[in-house]
C-alpha cells in the first residue's frame, strides 16, 4: 500500500517562513533574484493578513505562497510593470483606507509539489480575504509564460486569445482563468528580463459578486469577453465551489 501524502496547510505567513519562502522563489524561479528578508518583512508590516503559505505538516516546509497587497487602482496606469504597482517588491504603497483592489503580487507552488491542489487553495484564500474585506476585486498580472515559444507567429493579444479560446494553453493564464479570472488587458514591460514571456502580461481581475455591480465590468476590453467561450467558468461558481484547491 502506498503512503499517503503528508498533509498541507495554507495559513498566514510568519517570520520563521522567510528562510522557506526564498528557498521557494529559487526552486521556482533559479534565474531570477530571490524575495529577500527585508521584503518578506515588509510586507507583514505593512498587511500580514496579505501573506499566505502553503506549508507541509509536522515539519513547516513551506511549499506554496501568495503575497498581495491592496492599492487604489486609478493612481496606477493599466501599463505599469510589477514593480511599479508593488512599490519595487515592498508593498509600502499599501492603502487599506482608500483602496478596493487585493493586487495579487505572487503566487507560487514548488515544481516537486505540482498536483496537490496547492494554487487553488491559496486563491480560495485569496477570495475569501476580499470577500471578508469587502473589497471590490483581485487584480494581477498574469506572466504569459508560454508567450515565448509563439512570439515569432503571434502577438501577445493573438496569443491570449489562442488560451481564451482553448486553441493555446498557458502554464499560468488557463490555471488563473479556471479559478474565475477575467482578462481586461495585454500589456507589455510587466516583468523586465523574462524570456519566458518576454516581459508580456495579461491583466486580470475577480470580481467580489457580493459588491460588484455590472457597472464594474463594463470597461473590459469585448475582445477578452470570455462569454464567447462558454466552457469557462463563472465567476461566482469558481468562488464557491467547494474542497481543497491546486496548481
Amino acid at each position: 500500500m502506498s503512503e499517503r501524502p503528508a498533509p498541507i496547510t495554507v495559513r498566514d505567513t510568519r517570520t520563521e517562513d522567510f528562510p522557506g519562502i526564498i528557498a521557494l522563489t529559487r526552486a521556482v524561479y533559479p534565474m531570477s533574484q530571490p524575495w529577500n528578508v527585508n521584503q518578506l518583512a515588509s510586507h507583514l508590516r505593512v498587511f500580514p493578513e496579505g501573506q499566505l503559505v502553503a506549508v507541509v505538516e509536522p515539519t513547516n516546509e513551506v511549499v506554496g505562497m501568495a503575497a498581495s497587497l491592496i492599492i487604489v487602482w486609478d493612481d496606477y496606469q493599466s501599463h505599469e510593470s510589477w514593480r511599479g504597482f508593488t512599490a519595487a517588491g515592498m508593498f509600502t504603497n499599501h492603502d487599506p483606507v482608500h483602496g478596493r483592489t487585493l493586487y495579487g503580487a505572487e503566487v507560487m507552488v514548488h515544481p516537486a509539489m505540482q498536483r496537490r491542489r496547492i494554487g487553488k487553495r491559496l486563491y480560495r484564500a485569496r477570495r475569501e480575504l476580499v470577500e471578508r474585506l469587502g473589497l471590490l476585486r483581485i487584480r494581477a498580472g498574469a506572466r504569459l509564460r508560454g508567450y515565448g515559444r509563439y512570439a515569432k507567429r503571434l502577438t501577445a493579444e493573438e496569443y491570449v486569445l489562442g488560451v481564451l479560446a482553448g486553441r493555446l494553453r498557458d502554464p499560468t493564464l488557463s490555471f488563473q482563468l479556471r479559478e474565475g479570472f477575467r482578462v481586461f488587458a495585454v500589456v507589455s514591460d510587466y516583468l523586465k528580463n523574462d524570456p519566458e514571456s518576454l516581459g508580456y502580461a495579461a491583466l486580470i481581475e475577480w470580481l467580489n459578486p457580493d459588491v460588484a455591480t455590472p457597472a464594474d465590468s463594463a470597461s473590459r476590453d469585448t475582445r477578452f469577453d470570455l462569454a464567447l467561450y462558454p466552457k469557462a467558468p463563472t465567476a461566482r461558481s469558481t468562488a464557491n465551489r467547494k474542497g481543497s484547491s491546486g496548481s
